[in-house]
């Protein structure tokens, strides 16, 4: 009951649907539809066994392929998809209020586009949360949220500007 094909197995093939389901959502919404989620929990073997897994492949107009695939740009749109996913699930399975998204760096391997697919799902995605923050050092990015807490360093040591 508490192996591997157990209790886990089991929370795992509840939750799944759940995550793909949203993550499915958040990155459709941030690649006009033209990228997909799909979380498989078993695949075939060449002997024609059933194998137990944990695969996330992607549609696009290419065809579905493994996660592990797609580019920089392309991967952080999934990850911060399933990221997103997973912690509302999480918040919601316990109970609990998820008041605050951190979003720390990591949009160096977006293009323009990506930018702007990244600023739409973020504002999307506002009402789910009280806060959410982002923290960049991307011109693009600064400047596309109604308040800004600019860190400036100096030689006395940093300073905070509120905008």
């Amino acid at each position: 009951a508490f192996g591997k094909k157990g209790v886990q197995a089991l929370l795992i093939e509840m939750a799944l649907p759940e995550i793909e389901t949203e993550a499915d959502r958040l990155l459709g919404r941030m690649t006009d539809n033209r990228m997909h989620v799909k979380i498989e929990t078993q695949r075939q073997t060449k002997k024609g066994d059933l194998l137990e897994t944990l695969d996330i492949n992607i549609s696009d107009e290419l065809g579905t392929r493994n996660y592990e695939m797609f580019s920089g740009g392309e991967a952080f749109r999934i990850n911060f998809a399933i990221r997103i996913a997973l912690s509302k699930l999480l918040a919601r399975r316990a109970g609990a209020p998820l008041p605050t998204l951190v979003i720390d760096e990591g949009f160096g391997t977006q293009d323009s586009a990506g930018i702007e697919k990244l600023k739409e799902a973020i504002n999307s995605i506002q009402d789910d949360f009280d806060k959410i923050l982002v923290i960049t050092h991307i011109e693009e990015l600064r400047d596309a949220f109604p308040t800004r807490i600019d860190v400036v360093k100096t030689a006395e040591g940093s300073t905070l500007e509120i905008s």
